[in-house]
């Protein structure tokens, strides 16, 4: 198991979407106070670990877990900038980008 074959790198990638997606309901969901937004969460949550579980069937567990935590942020961070608004620094920016390279690096 010396690297991610495309099926679970695929499946790695809709983790990592499952886990940003349930980190923006997070925030939505005023802590669990708004029931929508908290079920969503736990849902995607669960989503992603189901998947993230799947691909480790055969993926090596050091390079499947830290590249779906790498995309993860990658994609949490350009939802912050677009659609909260939070800032994206010169340094936030070249933070996220070490991020992609190491999970590029892992990939290899």
């Amino acid at each position: 198991m010396d690297t991610v074959s495309q099926m679970e790198m695929l499946l790695l990638v809709a983790a990592a979407l499952c886990f940003s997606f349930g980190g923006l309901a997070m925030k939505f969901a005023d802590g669990v106070a708004r029931r929508g937004p908290a079920a969503a969460f736990l849902g995607l949550f669960v989503a992603g670990a189901v998947l993230q579980s799947l691909a480790l069937r055969k993926a090596d567990l050091g390079v499947a877990y830290i590249a779906v935590l790498g995309l993860e942020a990658v994609v949490t961070f350009g939802f912050s900038v677009w659609l909260l608004h939070e800032a994206a620094t010169p340094t936030r920016i070249a933070a996220v980008l070490l991020i992609l390279g190491g999970v590029v690096l892992l990939r290899k």
